[in-house]
């Protein structure tokens, strides 16, 4: 049912300047049928304004999750989308139209999946968004291609809220279980003399971003592991020292 797969999104404001802003948020959300909101940061807001902008749906001001950082908010999500207009080498190699996202969250049965939304004046850092397993981008004018945060979030809920998500039943691990795995394969790697220079934390965000746009499930991800142990034993073993 649609509304069981809404109730897997978790909205997450990173640090939001404005009361007002966060009001228009949680009436786009309800508007979407998406109730779960998280924001981060110690920012203390004006719930007058909050509620005036939120009109009926200032319930969900009211059940928002506060988290100092953003790890925290993070931590059982199996799926976190970034969104942003701005890419590049530091940044993340692909994007996600808004209806692509909603494709792939049509294929995640099971855990919370987290869309995060960055400041209204800079978005996300670059350490922000490589938190993210992919990021989503809204096709905009170049004439003035940045949305307001309201918005944005109206524009990638809506497009959630409209897709059929006849998922596939299976369960893909956590950010924390991803993490744990992308560092067994980095050990690995780094056993065999893989990287040069600075390449392991590039090639660590490279691998984060292939593996979890791809969704990989509990089963996966320990043979991804068994993979890459196996490899670095056959190098030591065939070249010593």
């Amino acid at each position: 049912m649609v509304s069981n797969k809404l109730d897997q999104i978790q909205i997450v404001l990173v640090e939001p300047k404005t009361s007002a802003n966060i009001g228009s948020i949680c009436r786009a959300m309800k508007s979407m049928g998406i109730h779960k909101l998280a924001i981060t940061g110690n920012t203390v807001y004006d719930t007058i304004k909050i509620k005036n902008l939120a009109v009926n749906a200032f319930d969900i001001y009211e059940s928002s999750r506060r988290f100092n950082n953003l790890k925290t908010a993070l931590t059982n999500s199996v799926l976190i989308a970034g969104a942003t207009r701005r890419l590049g080498k530091k940044r993340k190699f692909t994007t996600f139209t808004p209806e692509e996202l909603s494709n792939k969250i049509a294929n995640i049965e099971h855990g919370e999946i987290s869309i995060l939304f960055g400041r209204e004046t800079n978005g996300l850092t670059v350490e922000e968004l490589a938190m993210c397993n992919i990021a989503v981008t809204i096709p905009s004018s170049p004439e003035l291609p940045s949305l307001n945060l309201a918005q944005a979030v109206q524009v990638i809920s809506y497009s959630i809220y409209k897709s059929k998500y006849n998922g596939i039943n299976y369960k893909p691990i956590t950010k924390s279980q991803m993490d744990n795995v992308i560092e067994s394969v980095s050990n690995s790697l780094e056993k065999i003399n893989f990287f040069k220079k600075n390449e392991k934390h590039e090639t660590e965000i490279f691998l984060t971003d292939i593996f979890m746009r791809a969704g990989v499930s509990d089963a996966e991800s320990k043979r991804i592991k068994r993979i890459f142990l196996k490899i670095s034993g056959i190098v030591q073993q065939k070249y010593p020292g």
